[in-house]
């Protein structure tokens, strides 16, 4: 994986080149059958274009409408989309039961902060006030997102606390990127060798926010939000040999204290990223299904 991604340790780096590289990098992970997938669009920020989405649909449970799940997909904001995400999207709706609405948000670095940020929040909050038209329940509404997906996932439960809503009853958060400073030791320990570089992720930064961006603006960086309190209660997914790592254990142990029963899982061995590596490597398998049927159980309980 390493060798055929580029390095912007070793130079400069195109945004296509570094977007071919992932296009041709994503696993292919076997195709998950689903009732219904369907591409659609959703209303995004006021002035700004409509989000293109992706809908999967679970087997009917004829005893109530199921929860929704928005999926935000990783990518360092600059990379990825609907296609590189699928397989994760299936499982996710397989297992937790839910509706997903995977968001394709506009990119850096065409896009900067907050852009990527306002689309997750838009679609969050048209999903909540038409949950009917999708056959879902309101009141069992999540968000999800792995790394920089992670990192609007979780910007969206402040906006939606910040903002009055919509209700976000539970968020699922795998390897989520947290913090701009980048200073734990975790940076440091699996900065390199482990797919994913500390040096990628200095350049994401850039690409995001731009020349003067801010972040340390809570959605940029929820990590260095002052307070967490009203947050919904999290599930939160992180490998052992991930440059970031430590934020994430950070996180967690905020969300506890201020009452977001977080359900944290660290798993060993692994790098950032490996969820995307369903069907090749049985950690995955095992770590997406487990937080999915977590993520099930939070919202069982609303």
């Amino acid at each position: 994986m390493s060798a055929g991604f580029p390095d912007p340790a070793l130079g400069p780096v195109r945004v296509s080149e570094i977007r071919q590289a992932a296009r041709a990098g994503a696993a292919a992970r076997p195709v998950r059958p689903l009732p219904r997938v369907t591409d659609r669009r959703m209303p995004g920020p006021a002035g700004a274009p409509d989000v293109p989405v992706r809908v999967y649909e679970p087997a009917a449970d004829p005893g109530s409408p199921p929860p929704v799940v928005v999926f935000l997909h990783g990518g360092g904001w600059v990379l990825c989309g609907l296609d590189t995400h699928d397989g994760i999207c299936r499982e996710l709706a397989f297992h937790a039961g839910a509706v997903v609405v995977s968001v394709d948000y506009r990119r850096a670095p065409e896009h900067r902060f907050p852009s990527a940020a306002e689309d997750a929040y838009a679609v969050t909050a048209w999903v909540s006030a038409h949950a009917a038209l999708l056959g879902c329940d309101a009141g069992r509404l999540a968000v999800a997102g792995d790394s920089s997906g992670g990192n609007l996932a979780a910007a969206v439960t402040l906006m939606a606390r910040d903002r009055g809503g919509p209700d976000i009853a539970a968020q699922l958060l795998a390897y989520p990127v947290l913090d701009h400073r980048m200073e734990t030791a975790s940076y440091s320990a699996y900065g390199t060798g482990f797919f994913h570089t500390t040096a990628h992720m200095r350049w994401y930064w850039e690409q995001y926010l731009g020349p003067g961006g801010d972040g340390s603006h809570p959605y940029a960086s929820p990590g260095l939000a002052p307070d967490l309190a009203g947050l919904p209660p999290a599930v939160v997914v992180l490998p052992e040999c991930d440059p970031l790592r430590d934020d994430g254990l950070r996180y967690a142990g905020r969300l506890r204290e201020a009452g977001a029963a977080p359900r944290l899982r660290v798993w060993p061995g692994v790098f950032h990223g490996f969820l995307g590596l369903g069907g090749l490597l049985p950690e995955a398998d095992e770590a997406l299904t487990g937080a999915a049927r977590a993520l099930r159980a939070a919202l069982a309980s609303r």
